[in-house]
């Protein structure tokens, strides 16, 4: 591997990374102002959360994932509503079929709608099953320590600055590491080799794309989608890739200990439905 390549294995993982610091820290800065808010609203209405969900996660944003496990680890968000959101994104899936304009740009609108009914069926049915499910409300205990502490502008920084700043540039240096280590094992085994493994035999392909869809990187997303325009891919094919395509919100999963469980059962779930799916849209389309 030249030092050309690993030099832009190093550029683009921190050209994606930070793409995820900025939309991650918006939201988090968004988030402190809403919070409580945001909280009662969501334990209120626990049955809407999976289709408000997978509406968030039709954002063609990697962090789209990220944010979903998190609130997931801090308990603002339902499993159902997790598994809705890691079902309906696509990482950068759809800037790719929008921006390279084709005969098959048409199956975009097809695709996200797909992914969205799946995710929000999905998730509501993961919730009827998981009935008792305890979402977190307002951190007041933490809130009121702070103001005994400090004075009350002292109080606001650190809730709608510093927290937030800190908390995305962890995971900023967390999506990071991923990114570099993934891109530099991607560049070594060769983006053809990928190609081959996908399209060697068109009856396996939507579990092949299935498992390159549970590669944590924009990378993955990227590949199905061109390979897809390229004819290379079917339809049904891409769609298991992509349903199984959570990107970086696994991740934040699995390094938290309290979530290492519920993260493989999210693997789990989420390829069982994207090889279903996949199978299930190779039988009735041919593109």
């Amino acid at each position: 591997m030249t030092w050309d390549i690993v030099k832009d294995v190093l550029l683009d993982a921190l050209k994606d990374s930070a793409l995820v610091l900025a939309f991650v820290f918006a939201f988090h800065l968004l988030l402190s102002f809403i919070e409580d808010k945001l909280s009662k609203f969501l334990t209120k209405n626990q049955k809407l959360s999976p289709l408000l969900g997978s509406l968030f996660g039709i954002i063609p944003q990697c962090g789209t994932s990220v944010l979903a496990g998190d609130l997931y680890i801090k308990r603002y968000i339902t499993f159902g509503t997790l598994v809705a959101v890691f079902l309906s994104c696509s990482d950068e899936a759809i800037l790719v079929l929008l921006t390279k304009p084709s005969e098959k740009t048409i199956w975009v609108l097809p695709l996200i709608a797909s992914k969205f009914v799946i995710g929000f069926v999905i998730g509501y049915l993961i919730d009827l099953i998981y009935r008792k499910q305890e979402i977190n409300k307002p951190e007041e205990e933490l809130t009121d320590v702070i103001c005994h502490e400090h004075h009350h502008e002292h109080t606001k920084i650190h809730k709608h600055l510093i927290h937030p700043l800190v908390h995305s540039l962890e995971i900023f240096a967390y999506v990071l590491v991923i990114n570099i280590s993934l891109g530099l094992i991607i560049a070594s085994v060769g983006k053809d080799n990928f190609i081959n493994f996908l399209t060697s035999n068109r009856y396996l392909t939507p579990i092949y794309a299935s498992l390159v869809g549970l590669i944590p990187n924009c990378a993955s997303s990227v590949l199905l989608s061109e390979l897809y325009l390229s004819g290379g891919l079917s339809f049904g094919a891409l769609l298991a890739g992509l349903l199984v395509n959570s990107g970086l919100g696994m991740m934040v999963l699995l390094k938290s200990k309290t979530t290492l469980k519920k993260a493989g059962l999210v693997v789990l779930i989420c390829l069982v439905i994207a090889i279903s799916f996949g199978y299930i849209f190779c039988a009735i389309t041919e593109f």
